[in-house]
């Protein structure tokens, strides 16, 4: 497959400074990989960068593993075709379809050594700490591109991101089949949270989120039931399990009162899960201890590509479910600032990177 020397991407520049530039296509090291982008998801990490970053963008010192600083091809939610390889790349080849999870990781620290290489000393996101996909061709090392079968759906790989997201979540917390769950917040992960509580047993599982839409799709996707937050909530929840409450509550929003709805919910030895990135949360840690109720937290995912890859290919989990509009890479600047001033208006939003996807 021939590849080009240059590439349209859309690259960060600053504060609601986006643009869709044509840039060269970075040479390929011995062990990366370039590819033809399809679709390139838009993700609130994304939207907080545009909006007052910078955040995670390197804009002085380059990342020490991606070696890139701004302006940054954004985009870390991609899938793809391989059209080249460096020489040292055995896993794919040209033409293989591929999703992106787009972890740096330096295979060195302790993190990386104990098998956590997503808590990597030097961690990172290309798309955010490096170049990413929101472009017609990327380069990303091999580690990153997971093979999928023949026929797997593009745009549905462009969101096993945000499910992996999810379903670490999932693995970090207690959760057994059978348990009642609360999930505090229903953008992409909250749904998609409740789409894998449903799959492996749970309970009961309900949601809370002020959007109708999203409640609606919510209920359509695995959850029994879904309310907007507020003071009832708890009281209603505590009635749906026979007055105990939860045994698990994730916080999916990252603020104050998503926590205090998701501890309201939970029973005595319940656990509370953060997925949701706040700076700071008060506690009730007098109520917690002795209702011996724990808190777990999760970041990111490491190894749960294929699970999902296999979830998808067997029909169980739908990932386009709550894929709500897709642009194409021309509008994408428009649309992150848009976004990025007023809120995405449905659930989540891809970029059309390749004419053909």
């Amino acid at each position: 497959m021939t590849i080009p020397s240059r590439t349209r991407a859309v690259r960060w520049h600053g504060r609601h400074d986006v643009r869709l530039e044509t840039v060269p296509v970075p040479e390929p090291g011995p062990s990366d990989v370039v590819l033809r982008v399809a679709f390139c998801g838009i993700c609130g990490s994304d939207l907080h960068e545009v909006a007052s970053g910078p955040h995670a963008v390197p804009v002085r010192e380059a990342h020490p593993l991606s070696g890139a600083r701004a302006p940054i091809v954004l985009g870390h939610e991609f899938s793809g075709t391989v059209v080249g390889t460096g020489p040292l790349v055995g896993s794919v080849r040209p033409g293989d379809r591929v999703a992106v999870e787009p972890n740096y990781r330096c295979g060195r620290c302790t993190a990386c050594r104990d098998g956590d290489y997503h808590v990597c000393a030097g961690f990172g996101f290309a798309g955010l700490m490096g170049d990413g996909g929101m472009a017609e061709y990327a380069v990303v090392p091999e580690y990153m591109v997971h093979r999928l079968p023949a026929g797997f759906d593009l745009a549905a790989a462009a969101v096993l991101e945000p499910a992996a997201v999810a379903l670490h979540g999932v693995r970090r917390s207690g959760f057994e089949p059978g348990a009642d769950a609360v999930v505090v917040g229903l953008g992409p992960v909250g749904l998609l949270v409740c789409a894998l509580l449903r799959l492996l047993g749970a309970g009961r599982v309900i949601g809370f989120d002020p959007v109708p839409a999203r409640r609606e799709l919510a209920v359509r996707t695995g959850a029994d039931a879904a309310w907007p937050p507020g003071p009832a909530g708890a009281g209603a929840v505590r009635e749906t399990t026979g007055g105990d409450g939860a045994h698990i509550a994730f916080e999916v929003v990252g603020s104050q009162p998503a926590a205090d709805l998701a501890l309201a919910c939970l029973r005595t030895r319940g656990e509370l899960l953060l997925l949701g990135l706040v700076p700071e949360l008060r506690l009730p840690a007098f109520e917690m201890v002795n209702a011996e109720q724990r808190m777990t937290t999760s970041v990111g995912y490491r190894d749960c590509h294929p699970e999902l890859v296999a979830l998808v290919g067997s029909g169980r989990l739908d990932l386009t479910a709550v894929v709500s509009e897709v642009v194409d890479l021309a509008d994408a600047p428009k649309v992150l600032d848009e976004q990025a001033r007023h809120g995405a208006h449905g659930v989540k939003t891809l970029v059309r990177c390749a004419t053909e996807a």
